[in-house]
């Protein structure tokens, strides 16, 4: 029975809180009828792991009752990631859902210079003159029609 006690280990996977905790109580009080309340609740809390133990340490104030420190341990358990085992995601599943990377970079617009219209350089660098209030003639061919 003491070996039960010793061996076992809370995992949230597999254990409700609130039974697991009475399984593990009423193990020790069969072991140890004359251990008080506080005494088994810290012994039971020992095999919660280091956080979820200190979590539930930080929540329950000292002479605090079995029905306290479980509803302590299950909002713990149930509400937060303390103690909880990561999986990892199989590498296939996110190599099908990757988008390749030319398809995912919008293409660049063509930078060229403001000032002659040049892609081999900016207007910041340009040695042509600038040329102000320059204004560009535009020839007008005028089509003669024969009346009739």
């Amino acid at each position: 029975m003491e070996n039960d006690f010793e061996n076992v280990i809370f995992n949230s996977e597999k254990d409700k809180p609130r039974t697991w905790f009475f399984k593990q109580k009423d193990r020790l009080s069969a072991l140890h009828p004359d251990m008080s309340d506080t005494m088994i609740n810290m012994k039971i809390s020992r095999k919660f792991g280091a956080e979820r133990e200190h979590a539930i340490k930080c929540r329950c104030v000292e002479p605090c009752s079995t029905e306290d420190y479980i509803n302590a341990m299950e909002d713990i358990i149930t509400r937060t990631r303390i103690g909880k085992t990561w999986t990892k995601i199989p590498m296939e599943s996110k190599m099908v859902s990757r988008i390749p990377r030319e398809d995912r970079r919008p293409e660049k617009p063509v930078l060229k210079c403001h000032k002659c219209g040049s892609t081999s350089h900016l207007a910041n660098t340009c040695t042509k003159k600038t040329k102000i209030n320059e204004v560009k003639a535009i020839e007008e061919v005028h089509c003669t029609e024969e009346k009739e």
